[in-house]
């Protein structure tokens, strides 16, 4: 049975449960493997080393381990131990392993992907759009970008832009960059609110978004894409300024 801390025998205070103390140690181990603490290639302290440092039962900590062998981070052998894989092998797209490294986590491989795939699929999406798009299609589009302009905070800014890309994606009727936002969901929005809290003002951004929407009203088809192209200019330079501010943090 694992150890309950110090906060669990003050009387009236919520019990930790069992699932939500694993939860918490597969984020902190999670998080320690991305922050370097344990670099790829190396193995993991031993069982009951864990188990003093977490103070949880083998059970709590072999199915910690189990977790993240699962999401690609771990690599168990057996009679050797468990080993972290390379970087290249996790699966950043996980919405649980983005979720656990926590919303300062900034992988630039991962940051850079999610900017290539949308260099790639939004202008087609955008000219399919400007013929295919129904009226509330378009309605709804303008409808995000509202939210966008009057969104109290980065959160609420990050989530209208989410919806109106979304949004754009469904608009092109092909099924395929319909589901793209969804597959995706977790890397794009940790780039989206990334590039959005990269700039102090939102003007341009809204502008632009603004003209995306006009083009798809005026079924203007070449102007869809070049509006397109130009907010993800935009993103491409809001994400150097992040990546760079970061760098500049060491």
């Amino acid at each position: 049975m694992e150890t309950r801390n110090k906060a669990d025998a003050v009387p009236g205070a919520p019990r930790r449960t069992r699932p939500r103390v694993q939860n918490e140690i597969v984020a902190a181990l999670a998080r320690s493997i991305a922050t370097g603490a344990h670099p790829p290639g190396t193995r993991l302290p031993r069982e009951q080393d864990l188990c003093a440092r977490f103070g949880v039962s083998r059970t709590v900590i072999r199915e910690t381990l189990k977790v993240l062998e699962s999401k690609g981070l771990l690599r168990g052998k057996p009679r050797v131990g468990t080993f972290v894989r390379a970087k290249a092998e996790w699966n950043l797209l996980d919405p649980d392993i983005l979720t656990w490294l926590g919303a300062d986590f900034l992988d630039e491989a991962l940051l850079r992907s999610v900017l290539e795939a949308r260099q790639a699929i939004e202008p087609m999406a955008a000219e399919l759009a400007a013929s295919r798009a129904t009226l509330q299609e378009i309605a709804d589009m303008d409808g995000a970008w509202r939210q966008m302009a009057g969104a109290a905070d980065t959160g609420a800014f990050t989530a209208a832009d989410l919806r109106f890309h979304a949004l754009l994606l469904g608009a092109s009727h092909n099924p395929v960059f319909a589901r793209f936002s969804g597959l995706v969901h977790a890397a794009l929005e940790k780039a989206f609110d990334a590039s959005n809290r990269a700039v102090p003002d939102h003007a341009e951004t809204l502008r632009l978004h603004r003209d995306l929407v006009e083009a798809l009203r005026l079924r203007d088809a070449a102007g869809a894409r070049m509006a397109v192209e130009a907010i993800l200019a935009r993103a491409e330079h809001d994400l150097a300024r992040v990546l760079d501010a970061a760098a500049a943090r060491g």
